[in-house]
């Protein structure tokens, strides 16, 4: 006996109400370019070794780069950073004009102002779907001292504190 699937919007709908921080997962290209998407699925995997993982489309633009690269990085977005969130979203062209970042000691992209940082090596893919499963290993990281930027029911909001 076969179990109807839920609709696609419905799913949607359904996850949408599952509040997420923001990331931007960044690399050079072999040509030396820095890239970037935004990124909300991240989730730790493992202490010990430590694993994260992050759910990357098959037809997002930096898949192949991604599946390919040897290392990356997760920034995780400020409460302040919506518009760097909507830009590494878009298509556009040079997502990196005008946004200030600097090399992690991995030698990847870290966006200026971010929450925290994560530099990771490849460590497993998966299928999963439409998207692959990305699961890293977390070489170093930094932090600072703010609020995350937070995406709940289709769009950008902060944390309260009570």
């Amino acid at each position: 006996m076969s179990r109807p699937e839920i609709d696609p919007a419905d799913f949607r709908q359904l996850l949408g109400r599952f509040a997420t921080g923001v990331t931007v997962m960044t690399l050079h290209l072999p040509d030396g370019q820095p890239a970037g998407m935004t990124a909300s699925s991240l989730a730790s995997v493992s202490l010990e070794p430590p694993l994260l993982s992050t759910c990357i489309d098959h037809d997002a633009e930096l898949y192949q780069a991604l599946g390919a690269a040897p290392g990356y990085a997760i920034n995780i977005l400020e409460a302040s950073q919506e518009a760097i969130s909507r830009r590494f979203a878009s298509k556009h062209l040079d997502r990196f004009e005008g946004i200030g970042y600097h090399t992690s000691p991995g030698g990847h992209p870290i966006l200026d102002g971010v929450l925290a940082w994560i530099d990771c090596a490849p460590f497993a893919t998966y299928p999963g779907g439409d998207h692959a499963i990305l699961v890293g290993r977390v070489l170093r990281g930094g932090t600072t001292d703010g609020a995350p930027l937070v995406y709940f029911r289709g769009g950008y909001t902060g944390l309260t504190h009570g």
